[in-house]
């Protein structure tokens, strides 16, 4: 069953949903991330032995054969890659509406849960298209939840990416590029996670 199902096809309305219903459906689907995170890396590690062994051969035949395992491990990748944004979609949705559902109830208007058929049919397709990434989803379904205000940019910060989280995509985009070495680029992503945590300290 899709989450868009689960979650949204229900008899009681979104404003009724239990934030530890919510919330356990969050853990379930960041396991299965994980899952996939790991499957990934498996994948682009065999690719690495495969592409290895065909560079040490010089049998023709054998490398036919490591090169057609090598293009059923690339489909394999991006049918595992498409799942992982399919997953990270979903985890951003009951992460918003968990989040919506914690303020209300804390007393701070942030985002609505009274979503129209129309709201909840374009928030399914949005996730089942693999052409939307996470980013462009994000917007779509912040808009939706009419999570853009000012006054809300921290609370959003709590569930997209943090400004240590950013700067850690900026490294590795860095490190692709030859720009900085690897141990360099570990100290500084470690000491942007520190700075971050030590900020969150202060305010707490």
């Amino acid at each position: 069953m899709a989450l868009i199902d689960k979650i949204f096809g229900r008899k009681k309305t979104l404003s009724e949903l239990d934030r530890q219903e919510l919330r356990k459906e969050e853990i379930l689907i960041g396991k299965q991330r994980d899952r996939l995170f790991r499957r990934i890396e498996e994948i682009t590690t065999a690719k690495q032995k495969i592409f290895q062994q065909g560079a040490a051969q010089k049998s023709v035949e054998l490398r036919k054969a490591l090169a057609q395992d090598f293009e059923l491990k690339s489909q394999e990748q991006l049918l595992a890659a498409r799942e992982l944004n399919l997953r990270s979609k979903e985890l951003l949705t009951v992460s918003r509406l968990r989040m919506i559902k914690e303020n209300q109830q804390g007393g701070r208007a942030l985002g609505r849960l009274n979503l129209t058929d129309k709201d909840v049919a374009r928030i399914s397709q949005w996730i089942e298209d693999d052409t939307v990434g996470q980013d462009l989803y994000q917007q779509r379904l912040d808009g939706i939840l009419e999570m853009g205000a000012e006054s809300d940019k921290d609370a959003l910060a709590n569930v997209g990416l943090t400004q240590a989280g950013q700067e850690l995509m900026n490294i590795w985009n860095d490190m692709d590029k030859g720009a900085i070495k690897e141990e360099q680029a570990f100290n500084d992503a470690d000491q942007a996670v520190r700075r971050r945590n030590a900020a969150m300290d202060k305010e707490n």
